[in-house]
């Protein structure tokens, strides 16, 4: 009898490449609670009824500041008119305008508000009204509303200042060929650069005419 062909045996299986280990992901990082605002510092030399903000001309004053300094967050105060006005109303220059009490912040808007009959003509902003004829110190709201008057009284009367002030150009003679120039125009164009554009325009009419 014929042998019986054995099936061959099946080749052994590959080894399994060792699997690559994934790198652990590493551990969320907790989130940090947002940390609660500081408090604000205490200041020094402060009494116990001061006050933060003060009221004064229909503006609002920082008290942690210096009187001087405090007093020229108001329009038309600088800082000249703001230690005069310390020195009439008998208030300290250095001292916060927060621990002031009523009386003293009384006596400085009353000075304030009599600053032209008391300081020489020169500290005011408003020297010999135009319709008083009196030396008076604007300040506050009265600032914007005068000088608005001004310029439209100069428009009225058509004066050059008021004309000036109308068309949108500058108003004290200053240059305006280069600065603050208005209108189309975008870039400078020299002489020498028109005289040389007329030139050549020139000759090709010539050459234009000499083909004919």
């Amino acid at each position: 009898m014929p042998e019986e062909k054995t099936a061959p045996a099946p080749a052994p299986a590959p080894a399994k490449a060792e699997e690559r280990k994934r790198p652990e992901k590493a551990p969320k990082e907790e989130k940090e609670e947002p940390k609660a605002p500081r408090a604000p510092k205490k200041l020094e030399g402060v009494k116990e009824d001061f006050r933060y903000i003060v009221r004064m001309a229909n503006t609002d004053l920082d008290g942690t500041r210096s009187v001087t300094y405090a007093l020229t967050a108001i329009p038309g105060v600088g800082i000249r008119v703001a230690e005069a006005l310390a020195a009439l109303a008998g208030v300290s220059r250095t001292e916060r305008l927060g621990n002031l009490g009523e009386a003293d912040t009384d006596r400085i808007q009353e000075s304030l508000g009599k600053l032209g009959e008391v300081t020489p003509h020169w500290l005011v902003n408003r020297p010999k009204d135009w319709e008083t004829g009196l030396d008076m110190h604007v300040f506050g709201s009265d600032v914007e509303i005068r000088l608005r008057d001004d310029i439209n009284r100069m428009r009225m009367i058509r004066s050059y200042k008021g004309v000036r002030h109308e068309q949108g150009q500058k108003v004290r003679g200053q240059r305006t060929r280069s600065n603050g120039r208005t209108g189309l125009t975008v870039g400078v164009i020299k002489k020498t650069a028109i005289a040389a554009a007329k030139a050549k325009e020139e000759e090709g009419g010539k050459k234009e005419e000499k083909k004919e």
